[in-house]
């Protein structure tokens, strides 16, 4: 009898600890937070394509993309292909001659969600991006930083 209560006991004291472990391993990441301000449907930017060149910024990983604004919508490339995200709307906000932008898209398969935030001067772009992949059991995160440049849409070079 004093056998089956020590198991019983190991049994209960290993459940209790999964299930800690389990809430401690469940702990949410908050996506990257957008500046406040008075953001609008966006627009400025339609038209406009530009190759970035980011960084992962726990690993250092060098990631390529190419990001596309069209009709108030936005899509990066990279995503597009990895998981099918389709074309999101994106939001601005102009400060002096500077146009800020912000879009989250979220991946219609896949719990995975990306926001950006980004300024946009002239024909460069600075962003910053956390892709974040929320499951039950987990979050995962990772944070790039990246700049690029404006170069000519697939729409102009097939008018060429």
């Amino acid at each position: 009898m004093i056998k089956i209560l020590q198991v019983a006991a190991i049994a209960l004291g290993t459940l209790g600890t999964g299930a800690a472990a389990m809430t401690v391993m469940n702990e949410d990441i908050p996506d990257l937070a957008i500046p406040q301000g008075a953001w609008a449907a966006g627009g400025e930017l339609d038209g406009m394509t530009f190759e970035i060149l980011g960084t992962d910024l726990a690993s250092g990983a060098v990631l390529e993309d190419e990001v596309i604004f069209r009709d108030g919508t936005f899509q990066s490339v990279d995503c597009q292909e990895y998981c099918d995200f389709g074309w999101s709307n994106y939001e601005t906000k102009v400060i002096d001659d500077v146009i800020h932008f912000t879009v989250r898209t979220i991946c219609p398969t896949a719990p995975h969600t990306v926001v950006w935030y980004g300024t946009v001067t002239n024909d460069t772009i600075e962003i910053d991006v956390t892709w974040t992949t929320r499951r039950w059991y987990w979050t995962n995160q990772i944070a790039i930083s990246g700049s690029g440049v404006s170069v000519p849409s697939a729409e102009v070079m097939s008018q060429l």
